[in-house]
């Protein structure tokens, strides 16, 4: 079966806009039971601001992502509202990133801190919900070879040196849950539910260079991993969403060739800093050496 790369947000955003998806998604990476989900991106996308009938829009990418949509292609976040099977509410933040850049450290950074600082509505009321994180990254981390990681807390008496069982709310409010998903790292292993999630993910197989779709290779034998592929077949089949892919591959190009511009431009920058602060300590050096030898 061909599907399309979930990696691509506007790929992403259409499986998890279906409720069973998102439930899949999202229950079998926390293990849990989901009742209720809710899914909201949290910024607008490029595609929202082209016209896709301009037989111009190649050309409108390159000219315009530069001026106003770097932030905006950057930032598909998505805030899942969940309630659990044991009727505990959580709210769930998913983001994806395809590259390694030292600048989304700090967007992550800022958006957990946001999402902090905002009160949500539950049945009409406003509380404070927990949250959890869920990366999903397009490269590797060097010192870690799972796949998939889960970050998670533990409370410890310190006192009595032992693990402490019960939770607290005012903690679980402070403090968070964290899984990290390495797309480049997923094999073919197709054995538990988390791997038939994964599999949808999987780096390999790939149609052509373009990477936009590849070759599902897997029995989808459960209700929910057959729907998920069904939405991505859809998607990597229709030429309208094909091109809403292309778009955001050929931005997502635009953006990676701005930061390497930008790395070498602050490397050299640097570079030059430290030869003229070598300069400074030379001189001083040799000053100070001069004053020696006058006393």
């Amino acid at each position: 079966m061909v599907i399309a790369n979930p990696i691509y947000d506007v790929v992403f955003k259409r499986m998890m806009e279906n409720e069973k998806v998102a439930k899949f998604f999202i229950g079998t990476l926390l293990d849990q039971t989901i009742e209720t989900v809710e899914v909201k991106p949290q910024e607008f996308t490029f595609i929202k601001d082209l016209d896709q009938n301009d037989p111009e829009i190649e050309k409108y990418i390159e000219s315009k992502i530069k001026e106003r949509l770097t932030i905006n292609v950057m930032r598909l976040d998505f805030i899942a509202t969940i309630k659990t099977q044991d009727g505990a509410y959580k709210k769930v933040l998913v983001e994806i990133q395809k590259a390694k850049n030292l600048i989304d450290l700090m967007r992550f950074r800022n958006y957990l801190a946001e999402q902090y600082k905002k009160e949500d509505v539950i049945n009409d009321e406003k509380v404070i919900l927990p949250i959890t994180t869920i990366y999903i990254l397009g490269f590797k981390l060097p010192d870690i070879e799972t796949p998939c990681i889960k970050v998670e807390r533990k409370y410890r008496d310190l006192i009595n040196n032992r693990e402490i069982d019960a939770k607290s709310e005012f903690i679980e409010k402070l403090t968070h849950d964290s899984f990290v998903v390495q797309v480049e790292r997923i094999t073919d292993r197709y054995q538990t539910r988390l791997d038939k999630l994964l599999s949808v993910f999987e780096q390999r197989h790939f149609l052509d260079d373009t990477k936009v779709t590849k070759e599902f290779r897997h029995d989808p034998d459960n209700e929910d991993l057959k729907l998920t592929t069904d939405i991505l077949h859809f998607a990597g089949t229709n030429p309208e969403e094909r091109k809403k892919i292309e778009i955001e591959q050929e931005a997502w190009r635009s953006i990676n060739a701005m930061f390497e511009d930008k790395e070498k431009e602050f490397t050299k920058k640097l570079a030059e800093q430290k030869k003229a602060l070598d300069e400074k300590d030379k001189l001083i050096e040799e000053l100070m050496k001069k004053l020696g030898q006058k006393e």
